[in-house]
């Protein structure tokens, strides 16, 4: 079983780089996207089921912001939008889909780069979002939660870690989140359970200042966060990045469906 995960950065900019021809190529069992930026209006067949994939997707309110879906070869038993939270429910953060005894879920956590203002609102968000991966880990369902964290969870998370200690992504505070949610509530890092050790080739995402792509001065903070049952049946986990489709690359692992 194939899971990918991968921020558009704008599903109209990514289809126009190939994105979906890439993901009929794929043919992934589930393909978790985010920051859509885009409304139901704007959202064509192409985009809704390409290549007869059912699609389900959680818009955001604002217009040209957030939202996320799932792609799933198979039409799910059932889907949710949202977890329970008005803020950032109206930001479209939170995609699931329900297939049998697996869950899988596209989720797209606040950035606080841009202000003090949103960097609080991602502590709002960490804050409200915890008991929620508390319950859905105790739910007794195998469970991915595939997305853009946009935290880096430790050093080798990000080749200039030393001069980002002070910076959203990287902040103490959200650094010990991670560790919580893994250590304390129980959940697995499925990509540094295969590769514990690899930095550069880890990385997901580049600034598009300066060279920051030619020189692979990259961030670790899309991951695949499981349930400890499915994370242990993980074949191969590799992050693409031979076709750019945004300032992410998607992360692509593969599971046994044994």
């Amino acid at each position: 079983m194939k899971i990918i995960s991968a921020n558009l950065n704008g599903i109209r900019s990514a289809a126009k780089k190939n994105f979906f021809e890439w993901m009929r190529v794929e043919e992934a069992d589930f393909i978790c996207v985010q920051e859509l930026k885009a409304q139901e209006a704007d959202m064509t067949e192409d985009f809704l089921s390409p290549h007869g994939y059912h699609g389900h997707f959680h818009y955001a309110e604002k217009k040209g912001y957030s939202g996320t879906g799932v792609y799933s070869r198979h039409k799910p038993a059932s889907v949710t939008t949202g977890f329970g939270n008005a803020e950032f429910d109206a930001e479209g953060r939170y995609t699931q889909v329900d297939i049998g005894n697996l869950s899988v879920i596209s989720l797209y956590c606040p950035s606080g780069s841009s202000s003090d203002e949103r960097q609080q609102a991602k502590f709002r968000f960490m804050d409200a979002f915890m008991p929620h991966l508390v319950a859905l880990q105790q739910s007794g369902r195998e469970v991915v939660i595939c997305g853009d964290w946009n935290i880096a969870h430790k050093e080798i998370d990000l080749k200039n870690w030393k001069s980002n200690q002070k910076n959203s992504g990287f902040l103490p505070e959200e650094r010990a989140w991670m560790t919580s949610l893994l250590d304390e509530a129980g959940w697995r890092d499925v990509y540094r359970l295969l590769h514990p050790d690899t930095t550069g080739e880890a990385y997901t995402w580049w600034s598009n200042r300066g060279q920051a792509w030619a020189n692979n001065v990259g961030w670790r903070i899309d991951y695949h966060v499981a349930t400890p049952g499915i994370a242990a049946t993980a074949k191969s986990a590799a992050v693409y990045k031979d076709e750019r489709f945004s300032d992410h690359a998607p992360l692509i692992i593969e599971y046994s469906s044994e």
